[in-house]
C-alpha cells in the first residue's frame, strides 16, 4: 500500500468526536470520497478481583436505546497517556482503584469509518470505594464469575464489541503469561 494525498473537509465537530470528509484517488484513478469519524482513543478495562470474578458495569447507551453490559472503559481526554485513563476510568465508574494495571494490547474499534483505537488493559489488586460517574452517566457495577460471562456472551446478553475484544486479548494474554 502508497500513501496518497488525501483532501480533507471537516463536516461536524463534537464534544466526543469530529467527523471529516476525505477525498482522494484509488490505484486504479478512481476518485473516492469517505467520511469518517475522528476520535482521541479510549480504553477498556479488565478489572480482576482476588477471587477472579471480573467487574463490569451495566451503562444505559442512548446509540442502542437501552442498557448493555460492558467492562468500563472511556475516553482519552487530550494527551492523557491511555494507561492514565484506565485509571482514572476504572474509579469513575466502579469505585474501584487497581494496585495494578498491564496493557493487554491495543485495536481500532471500526476502521471502516473511524480512526478510533481502544487500548485494552488489566487491572489487579483492586481496592473497593466509591464511584464517581460523569453527570448523566447511568453505570451500575457488578461483578461476573467467568462461567457467567462465557454463558452471557453464549446467550447474546453480551454483546459489547469493545467488551468482546477486551476479554479476548485479556484471555490471549493470560494463556502465555
Amino acid at each position: 500500500m502508497t500513501t496518497r494525498p488525501i483532501e480533507r473537509e471537516s463536516l461536524l465537530e463534537c464534544r466526543i468526536f469530529a467527523v471529516e470528509r476525505c477525498t482522494w484517488t484509488a490505484g486504479d484513478g478512481t476518485p473516492v470520497v469517505r467520511e469518517v469519524v475522528r476520535h482521541p482513543g479510549a480504553v477498556t478495562i479488565v478489572p480482576v478481583l482476588e477471587d477472579g470474578r471480573l467487574v463490569f458495569v451495566q451503562n444505559w447507551r442512548i446509540a442502542v436505546g437501552g442498557p448493555l453490559w460492558e467492562l468500563p472503559a472511556g475516553k482519552r481526554e487530550p494527551g492523557e497517556p491511555p494507561i492514565d485513563t484506565a485509571g482514572r476510568e476504572l474509579k469513575e465508574e466502579t469505585g474501584y482503584v487497581a494496585a495494578a494495571i498491564r496493557p493487554l494490547g491495543r485495536y481500532y474499534t471500526s476502521p471502516g469509518f473511524a480512526d478510533e483505537l481502544m487500548y485494552a488493559f488489566e487491572a489487579t489488586g483492586l481496592v473497593a470505594g466509591d464511584a464517581k460517574p460523569e453527570p448523566g452517566e447511568e453505570v451500575q457495577a457488578r461483578a461476573f464469575t467467568l462461567d457467567e460471562i462465557r454463558h452471557m456472551t453464549e446467550s447474546g446478553e453480551l454483546i459489547d464489541g469493545k467488551t468482546l475484544a477486551a476479554l479476548h486479548l485479556w484471555h490471549a494474554c493470560r494463556e502465555t503469561a
